[in-house]
């Protein structure tokens, strides 16, 4: 696998940014590694972060790189600050950054699949939030979408009771609820639609302080057409759980290319 580090303009945020990426590397005398590599454009996986993390934190905190050698995915790894992936009332426009300008300069640098099919979106926390805000609004971008311990439910108000100061920021005093940043609202109107429904995985330790957040989306859930894979066991919102449950991911990644998920 190739790894880069990649800094760049963003025309959307006005400044600076970066993103992590990983590329599929066919190698033969790599010891300890089965690398793999389907065709010219690689699917992809976009890997998000949570609340107090970078796009480095995913390399640092599990074996993504070595993971994903043998699948032949690229993984697309950005950095999005305090913003739970949205324009933000009192910051920058992350949402516009993440829906619509990082793939396109991602694509633009790397030789990354735009098929709807090769496209994939997953996090942790509030990444797990993001990723599910992603294909829920841009079903037409992405075949499926994981959540981890994702912050399902931020319409309820408890993460706010929790970070006040940051969820002003981001989303003002406004309501939430019945919004594009509400997933429970977004599920609804994705049911109604005639377009595509993205494949939904979610797992969430019952340890969790965001267990409650889950069981609320997984049964909104299950009042819509959406098919859901969901996992749960003892485990609580950490690393440990996080590199094992991403593995289940890639396994469970609706992929075109020749990987056997036995």
């Amino acid at each position: 696998m190739a790894l880069i580090q990649c800094n760049f303009f963003s025309e959307v945020l006005g400044l600076s940014t970066s993103m992590t990426v990983i590329l599929p590397q066919q190698t033969r005398n790599q010891i300890g590694m089965n690398n793999k590599k389907f065709g010219d454009k690689h699917p992809t996986l976009y890997l998000l972060h949570g609340l107090s993390d970078d796009d480095s934190i995913w390399l640092r905190r599990t074996s993504i790189e070595r993971y994903v050698a043998e699948i032949g995915i690229a993984v697309v790894m950005p950095q999005v600050h305090l913003s739970f992936y949205t324009d933000m009332s009192h910051g920058n426009r992350y949402w516009t950054f993440i829906n619509e300008e990082l793939p396109q300069i991602a694509r633009s640098f790397f030789p990354l699949s735009d098929a709807r099919e090769d496209n994939f979106v997953a996090g942790l926390s509030m990444g797990g939030y993001g990723a599910m805000k992603l294909a829920l609004r841009r079903p037409d971008q992405y075949a499926a979408a994981a959540s981890l311990s994702g912050a399902l439910d931020i319409a309820n108000g408890r993460l706010r009771g929790d970070h006040p100061l940051i969820f002003d920021q981001i989303f003002g005093n406004q309501d939430i609820h019945g919004t594009d940043d509400d997933l429970l609202w977004l599920l609804q109107q994705s049911d109604q639609s005639d377009g595509p429904k993205p494949l939904l995985y979610q797992c969430c330790g019952t340890e969790d302080f965001l267990y409650d957040d889950n069981q609320a989306f997984r049964e909104a859930c299950s009042r819509t057409n959406h098919h859901l894979t969901y996992e749960e066991e003892s485990g609580s919102h950490e690393w440990g759980y996080w590199d094992a449950k991403i593995q289940n991911v890639l396994k469970w990644l609706p992929l075109r290319t020749a990987y056997d998920k036995s």
